[in-house]
């Protein structure tokens, strides 16, 4: 009952306005959950890397549009039926996943 069968991501803005991820996941018995991933004000060397597009066009280049194709393409066909409840193996497939020390590519760099 709580096998994932959906992952889906939008562009929001944060409460400063900057663009950042919302991701909506449902499970297969039609319960869903939403997150939101605001960046923090100050980072410290330990903290994840944001994922920014670099368009100047859009949002000065902060825009997250590369994030969100990562979420609903190769994030989504990796978690697709795995049980959202065991958290510690979903965490270390995205981690494998992601392939990067500072879990970079999929989501996160700036």
């Amino acid at each position: 009952m709580s096998r994932i069968s959906k992952v889906t991501a939008l562009e929001i803005l944060d409460s400063r306005g900057n663009p950042t991820v919302q991701e909506n996941l449902t499970l297969e018995s039609g319960a869903h959950g939403v997150a939101r991933v605001p960046s923090g004000a100050s980072t410290g060397r330990n903290e994840a890397i944001e994922l920014r597009d670099g368009d100047r066009i859009r949002y000065q280049g902060r825009g997250v549009l590369n994030a969100i194709k990562n979420v609903e393409q190769e994030i989504q066909a990796s978690v697709v039926g795995m049980d959202a409840a065991d958290q510690q193996t979903l965490a270390e497939k995205l981690i494998a996943l992601d392939g990067t020390p500072n879990k970079g590519r999929l989501l996160m760099i700036e």
